[in-house]
């Protein structure tokens, strides 16, 4: 979702060259499932017939196909071998030695710089560490979840103010997560709203697959704002500190550029992933009254839905990585320096590990998704997305609004799949 704004051409994690396509004798179709294979693997095969709009439509019949094939295909129309299955998807997650986060050419790090998403060990370390207690569990509990339910209050009554009829997605979820993502970050010389659009703007910069020069010079735009931001506000900050991000790297000997790399990064995941967890997780409880009626009854189960959730529709769908020498995955060989995209979104409905993977449904038996990633790279802000969802937001939402449903007259759309969620959700209730 989030970019699920973008362009459906646009693909955030390709659009640069690097793997050489495999030939068309590649394909699949020669190797017999079950049959030994050798140490050295076999080929990926070739999954020509994916296209970008397919995918932004609805990867989930795609990946469903791609698992049942192989766990790896190379894709024409991403520029990467895409990996799908739960098995190949963690073992990369755990391996940093042999797929690399600091992808060549990257569209993420022309859009946002150099962040810590896009760097291995020793550097990837020393930039999470600068970020600090202020994402942490104790953090959280003594500090942002007063700041959240206050948040919480707000668009929860501008939502009630609109009336039936009111977008869920942007009239409540868009602006809530913003303002609390503005005051984690520090930025008390910004908006809600700058946060909405530096968020957008910079994501599509990641997805410009079309080397849209509209989309690059938005891109730029906000990226030259909120380098703006950062320098007003460090110098502010370490006379005056609070608990946010920014005050805490305002007293630490960090470049520059590392630190409105990192920022950027926040911008555009600490906002989208919320935002469309929140959306998802109610839209899904909206569509199976049984579940509903269980949350409702037992406020436990706020925090299961959030995690069915995640696993049901990543919100990040993909990300990628790059082969740091030659290897084999899951029995597919990948050249050193292959580009890989980690689906989630595939991994996470997995039937190998989960029952009915395509359902929705928090009386699931419990494993464990990838929808926060894994490894040294597990979502840092994963606590605060579940804090601001599943204990402020959604408990708070089924009490002020318990006959909340989807508005009859009008569609939800469902749509994106680097990025998935809700971009249009009208609520009604009375």
């Amino acid at each position: 979702m989030s970019a699920t704004n973008a362009p459906a051409a646009t693909c955030p994690f390709s659009g640069d060259t690097g793997t050489p396509a495999p030939s068309s004798e590649n394909l699949r179709d020669s190797v017999v499932p079950g049959l030994p294979q050798t140490s050295a693997g076999v080929e990926a095969p070739v999954a020509d017939w994916v296209t970008i709009p397919d995918l932004y439509a609805d990867p989930f019949p795609i990946y469903q196909r791609m698992r049942s094939e192989s766990p790896v295909h190379w894709v024409p129309a991403v520029n990467r071998y895409m990996v799908t299955s739960y098995a190949a998807c963690h073992e990369i997650e755990q391996d940093e030695d042999r797929f690399s986060a600091d992808e060549k050419n990257s569209l993420m790090k022309r859009s946002m710089g150099h962040s810590m998403l896009r760097k291995d060990n020793p550097e990837h370390q020393v930039d999470r560490d600068s970020y600090g207690s202020t994402l942490r569990p104790g953090t959280i509990k003594k500090h942002w979840n007063e700041i959240f339910a206050a948040n919480n209050e707000k668009y929860l009554g501008e939502l009630l103010a609109k009336g039936p009829g009111a977008d869920f997605v942007w009239d409540y979820a868009a602006p809530y997560t913003a303002e609390n993502l503005r005051l984690i970050c520090g930025f008390h010389n910004a908006t809600q709203e700058d946060l909405q659009r530096w968020s957008q703007t910079m994501i599509d910069g990641t997805g410009n697959y079309a080397d849209d020069p509209d989309v690059w010079d938005k891109s730029a735009a906000s990226s030259a704002e909120v380098d703006a931001a950062i320098d007003e506000m460090l110098p502010l900050l370490a006379k005056n500190p609070d608990n946010s991000l920014l005050s805490g790297l305002a007293s630490l000997p960090i470049p520059l550029e590392a630190i409105r790399a990192n920022l950027k990064m926040t911008i555009g995941g600490g906002l989208n992933e919320p935002r469309d967890v929140l959306a998802t997780t109610v839209w899904a409880l909206l569509n199976h009254s049984d579940q509903l009626e269980a949350v409702k009854k037992n406020p436990k189960l706020h925090a299961t839905a959030f995690e069915e959730s995640v696993r049901w529709v990543a919100p990040i769908g993909m990300y990628p990585r790059e082969t740091t020498q030659d290897v084999v995955l899951e029995g597919v060989s990948l050249p050193q320096g292959s580009r890989l995209g980690v689906v989630l979104g595939a991994a996470n409905r997995d039937p190998e590990v989960f029952e009915d993977p395509e359902a929705f449904n928090i009386f699931r038996p419990k494993k464990p998704h990838l929808g926060f990633g894994g490894g040294v790279h597990f979502c840092a802000g994963t606590w605060i997305a579940r804090a601001q969802v599943a204990q402020i937001a959604m408990p708070a939402l089924f009490e002020r609004i318990p006959d909340l449903r989807l508005d009859p007259s009008a569609v939800s759309v469902d749509a994106g799949w680097v990025f998935r969620g809700m971009t249009k959700m009208p609520v009604t209730w009375g």
